[in-house]
């Protein structure tokens, strides 16, 4: 887990673990710092934002006789 990391510090950390595991960069990662993460090289992107900013929306599934 490389988490609250620069890009740059995660394209060390991954170079250093060089594919013995599985990496994921997670903690501050938003739309426009997206390509520039995956580039650095992770397996995976976690993304907080996607979950934090939306807006709820409440269905009903009630049928109203």
């Amino acid at each position: 887990m490389l988490d609250n990391m620069t890009v740059e510090d995660m394209t060390k950390a991954v170079a250093l673990i060089d594919g013995k595991y599985k990496t994921e960069a997670s903690g501050g990662i938003t739309e426009s710092t997206l390509r520039s993460v995956a580039e650095c090289g992770v397996d995976y992107i976690s993304i907080g934002a996607l979950t934090h900013s939306v807006k709820s929306l409440d269905l009903s599934l009630k049928v109203e006789s």
